[in-house]
């Protein structure tokens, strides 16, 4: 009992002195989920543990969209050809309707033309309209065709793009999937961490708000830093009910990631 009374009397100075270890952690650090489903083909567990430039770690089977995509896309070059020569019938359309309405108003009005005559002329007037309407409503169609195919084109490409997951400046921690399983919207994949920029997490006592958020200096390892408090949390932990979580940005390589390292708030 006596020999813990010191150490209970030294945490409580340098809790009072705000004193604090922490620990070097990456500046992000985010769990990869599949957001489409299929059988794993490749998970590159050689590249764990490693900082990598540019591959990639997972490839989940992606035939089927690719033949859909091919099939997709080739729809698409033949509906804008069809597309393209309906517009160009249209002019040539719109002009028959025209005159087929010119012959009919003059034919109307002469005396000298029969009832018959009136009535073929204004059928064949309805029939160049209709033609003309019939070929323009065609070639919306053509154009609502090549919508829906983009769409398509385009959820085909993410839904690849999504089945090939590659890293580019990131830390692969842990793939968390193996080849041969089967992937599912929401199945974590690999743990991945941004090092381009280092942190440390405190969580402070509610009388070291104050000095932490008026300026107060930090000592890292018995140094003054030029370093300061990037984020403070204004509700207390989830986990540590009493304190408040605090970050500190780290330039990436000024401390070892997973050091430990002392902080005071002077």
């Amino acid at each position: 009992m006596f020999r813990l009374l010191p150490l209970l009397l030294f945490a409580s100075l340098s809790l009072l002195a705000g004193e604090h270890y922490a620990r070097v952690e990456p500046w992000e650090r985010v769990t990869l989920k599949a957001a489409a489903s299929g059988t794993i083909l490749e998970a590159n567990t050689s590249l764990e543990g490693k900082m990598i430039d540019r591959a990639r770690v997972i490839r989940i089977d992606d035939r089927i969209d690719r033949q859909e995509l091919e099939s997709a896309r080739r729809s698409r070059e033949l509906i804008a050809q069809t597309l393209e020569l309906t517009r160009k019938m249209l002019p040539g359309l719109r002009e028959s309707w025209k005159r087929q309405a010119g012959y009919f108003k003059r034919m109307s009005t002469l005396s000298t033309a029969s009832q018959t005559q009136k009535d073929q002329a204004y059928q064949a007037m309805v029939s160049a309209e209709n033609q003309y309407l019939s070929t323009k409503e065609k070639a919306l169609n053509l154009e609502k065709s090549l919508l829906d195919l983009d769409n398509r084109i385009a959820t085909l490409a993410d839904r690849i793009a999504k089945k090939n997951v590659t890293l580019t400046n990131r830390y692969l921690y842990k793939l968390m999937v193996r080849a041969g399983e089967y992937a599912t919207p929401g199945l974590p994949l690999a743990v991945v961490d941004d090092l381009s920029r280092a942190k440390l997490v405190l969580y402070l006592a509610p009388d070291e708000l104050a000095p932490a958020r008026e300026g107060g200096h930090l000592w890292i390892e018995g140094k003054k830093s030029d370093l300061a408090f990037s984020k403070i949390w204004r509700v207390t932990d989830e986990k540590y009910l009493s304190s408040y979580r605090a970050e500190i940005e780290l330039p990436a390589g000024r401390y070892p990631f997973s050091s430990l390292v002392k902080v005071e708030i002077r």
